[in-house]
C-alpha cells in the first residue's frame, strides 16, 4: 500500500507540474515548443555546441540600427543557413525618418520569401527610440516592398504603450507580437492590440545573469544570450515561417 501510494503522489506531483506550464507560464519547459535565438555581434556562439539542442529551430540575428549594420549580420547568416536553422532579421529602430530606416534596413538583409522581418521598439522615449507613430511607418513601408509584416519586439511598458494607442483593427496587429518579459510567468498580458505572443523573449543576462538562475540554457552561448520561445510546436514553426 506504502507503494502504491508513493506512485500516485508522484504520478499527481508529475501532473501538477505539467498542469502549471502553459501559454503564460514557463512554456520552455514543454519539449514540443520551438526556441529562437536572437544574438548580435556582442554575442558569443559556439556553432558545433549550439547544434546539440535540436529545439533550437531559428535565429533572429539584429541586421541594423538606424543607419549602421551590425558587423557579424552577414557572416552569421551564412553559417546559420548552411547549418540548416531558419533565418530572419531585425531593425532597431530609433529616431528618424522611419522610411529611410525601413529601406536601409530592407537594402541591406535583401528582399527574400524565406526571411522573418521585424522591428525592435526598446521603448517610449522619442529621443532614444523609434516613435510609435514613426513605426506604423516604417511598418507599412516594409509590407509595401516585401508583402509581409515585420514582427513587433517590445517589452511590457511599450506593449503597454501600443495598446493605449492602436486597437486589433491597426496595423500593429497584423504583426505578430515578440515580447520580452524576463521572468517565469507572464500574469498581466495586455490584450488591447494582441490576444497573445507569438515569441517570447524569456531568457537573457537580465534574469540569466545579474538574477539568475538561466530558465533555460542552450548550449554554445553565454548568459548573455537572448532566448524565445515560440508559441507553437518545433513543427509548427518549421511549417509556418516565415510567416509564424
Amino acid at each position: 500500500m506504502i507503494k502504491v501510494c508513493a506512485i500516485f503522489f508522484l504520478l499527481c506531483t508529475a501532473l501538477v507540474g505539467l498542469a502549471q506550464v502553459s501559454e503564460f507560464n514557463q512554456p520552455w519547459m514543454d519539449s514540443t515548443k520551438a526556441l529562437i535565438l536572437d544574438p548580435y555581434h556582442g554575442n558569443d556562439l559556439n556553432w558545433e555546441e549550439l547544434a546539440s539542442d535540436k529545439r533550437v529551430a531559428g535565429i533572429i540575428h539584429k541586421a541594423t540600427q538606424g543607419n549602421r549594420v551590425d558587423k557579424k549580420y552577414r557572416e552569421r547568416k551564412e553559417t546559420a543557413k548552411a547549418r540548416g536553422y531558419k533565418w530572419g532579421s531585425y531593425h532597431l529602430g530609433v529616431p528618424g525618418s522611419p522610411v529611410a530606416q525601413a529601406d536601409f534596413y530592407l537594402e541591406t538583409v535583401g528582399i527574400h520569401s524565406d526571411e522573418i522581418y521585424a522591428l525592435d521598439l526598446e521603448n517610449l522615449n522619442p529621443r532614444s527610440s523609434m516613435p510609435l507613430d514613426s513605426a506604423v511607418k516604417f511598418i507599412t513601408r516594409i509590407h509595401e516592398k516585401t508583402g509581409r509584416y515585420p514582427l513587433i519586439y517590445c517589452n511590457r511598458v511599450v506593449l503597454d504603450g501600443i495598446s493605449e494607442k492602436f486597437d486589433s483593427s491597426s496595423v500593429f496587429a497584423k504583426c505578430p507580437l515578440w515580447h520580452a518579459r524576463f521572468r517565469n510567468d507572464i500574469p498581466d498580458f495586455n490584450t488591447g492590440t494582441w490576444t497573445t505572443y507569438t515569441l517570447w523573449q524569456f531568457s537573457c543576462e537580465i534574469n540569466c545573469r545579474n538574477t539568475g538562475p538561466c530558465p533555460y540554457r542552450v548550449p554554445g552561448t553565454n548568459a548573455d544570450m537572448d532566448i524565445n520561445v515560440y508559441n507553437g510546436t518545433i513543427e509548427e514553426l518549421l511549417d509556418k515561417w516565415p510567416d509564424i
